[in-house]
């Protein structure tokens, strides 16, 4: 069998492979076992009756279109993993030459992980520097106020509502849930509303109706309603009277292990500070990966880009339809927008996930990192620890280990990546 490699641009390659037709014959003969299964020769049970006469009751056609997928499925995978190839995605295959008693020649164009050449990541590595931690008073008090605020006691009034109270309520405009009534509940003036709608609701009792008119914010991602005045229609289902526990020793106690307000504020102070700390990990990782990312040099795999902008899109698509209980129809009908439009603003994000992606997985290489199945194990052992017997079975066991594989290699680079940048 002759082959034949031809790089293309975007982290392609193309391959033509030429049977001689003795070889194609082989794969012409496995087409005939494989289809006396579905043809019916008189006198013989299916799948029984002798080859040739199997080969007779078949159109040449067919048999050539049944050999040659043959040839092409295990030639193509016989080739990858020989030559120790990463395809992206199905490859982009085409037949040449095909007929009998001939040689058979098809092309694959293949998508590959390209050669990633790396920057001196070492020295980059050092020029991140972490930044010290630290955790405010006004920090502790704001988790404690919160806290607070999950012990409050609630009393319905009809005095008309305050700044303060919390009330629930269910308002609806034409450009906002496809005009659907929408309910939610908040603590008065705290609820995050666009300026001049919480106003609206002081004063109103429980039944209440208004409408109110307010101006929608410039960076709406609505952009056919940004910085437009809108109606809303508003009905106040209750509201009620919030009362505050002190914050004091008797508190402390209440919520938990704490045997003082001192010990409370001991503890958020600690839980900050554990929260901080990894966030402030987090952000050198980014940071030094992305610096490496951006000098590093390899050709961009189309293929993958247009893969990560689709899984993108699958994302803004659940989110809409769950948490704005609108169709990605409605959605895109009241943006404006095409599907394709959307799509195209995530490329660049699209481009920067695979960036780092390829990056590590050369510093894997480079740094000779390694995860044995032993850590796997334990690893995927803990996570499905507390699973229930029905999530369980919805696992596919496989890729949760590929995916945790990943993780602790990840996990592995980002640790060298610190150390270098601690030096």
């Amino acid at each position: 069998m002759k082959k034949k490699k031809k790089k293309l641009p975007k982290s392609q390659i193309e391959i033509t492979f030429e049977l001689t037709a003795e070889e194609f014959k082989e794969h012409a003969s496995h087409a005939v076992e494989h289809m006396k299964h579905h043809v019916k020769v008189d006198g013989f049970r299916p799948g029984k009756a002798p080859a040739k006469m199997v080969e007779d009751k078949i159109k040449p056609e067919a048999l050539l279109m049944e050999a040659g997928d043959h040839a092409v499925r295990h030639v193509y995978t016989d080739y990858i993993k020989q030559n120790k190839l990463e395809p992206v995605g199905q490859p982009d295959v085409s037949i040449v030459k095909v007929a009998q008693g001939s040689p058979f020649i098809f092309k694959a164009i293949i998508t590959v992980l390209p050669d990633v050449e790396l920057p001196d990541y070492k020295s980059i590595a050092k020029t991140v520097k972490g930044k010290e931690v630290t955790v405010t008073e006004e920090e502790i008090q704001d988790s404690i106020n919160y806290l607070q605020k999950t012990r409050a006691k609630f009393t319905a009034h009809n005095n008309g509502a305050e700044k303060k109270d919390f009330v629930e309520i269910e308002y609806s405009n034409k450009d906002v849930n496809a005009g659907k009534p929408v309910r939610d509940q908040f603590i008065l003036g705290e609820g995050g509303f666009m300026k001049g709608f919480e106003d609206g609701i002081v004063g109103m009792k429980a039944g209440d109706e208004k409408e109110i008119t307010v101006k929608f914010p410039e960076n709406s991602p609505q952009k056919n309603i940004a910085g437009k005045e809108g109606v809303f229609k508003i009905k106040a289902l209750s509201v009620q009277k919030m009362e505050l526990p002190e914050i004091n020793d008797e508190f402390s106690k209440q919520l938990g292990a704490f045997d003082s307000l001192v010990a409370l504020k001991k503890s958020m102070k600690e839980g900050i500070t554990m929260e901080k700390t990894e966030q402030e990990k987090q952000r050198v990782r980014g940071e030094i990966l992305d610096a490496i990312a951006q000098k590093a040099k390899f050709e961009m795999p189309e293929a993958m880009v247009d893969y990560e902008q689709q899984r993108l899109m699958e994302d803004l698509q659940n989110k809409i339809t769950q948490n704005l209980k609108i169709s990605f129809e409605e959605y895109l009908a009241s943006v404006k927008k095409t599907e394709k439009e959307i799509k195209d603003t995530y490329r660049k994000e699209a481009e920067k996930r695979l960036r780092g992606f390829l990056v590590l997985r050369e510093l894997g290489k480079k740094e000779s990192v390694d995860v044995t199945d032993e850590e796997v194990a334990a690893e995927v052992a803990k996570s499905i620890k507390n699973y229930s017997k029905e999530q369980l079975e919805k696992i596919d066991i496989n890729e949760l280990k590929e995916y945790t594989k990943g993780v602790i290699n990840n996990e592995k680079i980002f640790i060298i990546l610190e150390k270098m940048s601690q030096k």
